[in-house]
């Protein structure tokens, strides 16, 4: 009896899978590390290769039956917002890291999408991701916004 069943062509596919989204978490990692988050470079990929590997796992154990890949999907919602909330912070009279809290569920949406070999999905959330964080962060920390800065998160 065979315990494992292992092939080259596997490995390559998953391996593939999973570095696709490490780099598109990378940036976004990057990003929240330079601007002094309490999360960031490694934090991000980690959310978006442990997502797409759930996903993958999820794939091989169960389709074609969506049931349970559905329920995989769910748990990897719930455990992602339960990390999304340790990144929030709440000052005397504002709350912090609510870019950083979106960031990671979105991190962790770009896994599943390459987890379901959905490429393009996840290059578009990545992209917006990343802009929305550079070129928003400095209308957001402007005197004209109504929502507290960001960039004081610890």
């Amino acid at each position: 009896m065979e315990l494992f069943k292992l092939d080259f062509d596997s490995v390559l596919r998953v391996g593939l899978h999973i570095l696709v989204a490490f780099a598109l978490a990378l940036p976004i990692g990057w990003d929240r590390s330079q601007s002094a988050r309490s999360v960031g470079l490694r934090t991000f990929p980690l959310v978006a290769i442990a997502s797409c590997g759930f996903i993958l796992i999820g794939r091989g154990a169960f389709e074609p039956d969506t049931g349970p890949i559905a329920s995989v999907v769910q748990g990897l919602l719930s455990g992602i917002g339960f990390i999304g909330g340790g990144a929030i912070l709440k000052g005397q009279t504002s709350v912090y890291g609510l870019a950083t809290a979106a960031s990671i569920w979105n991190t962790a949406a770009i896994g599943a999408a390459i987890g379901f070999d959905q490429l393009e999905v996840g290059i578009i959330l990545a992209a917006i991701n990343l802009a929305l964080l550079r070129l928003l962060s400095p209308i957001a920390e402007s005197d004209f916004s109504d929502e507290p800065s960001d960039h004081s998160e610890t």
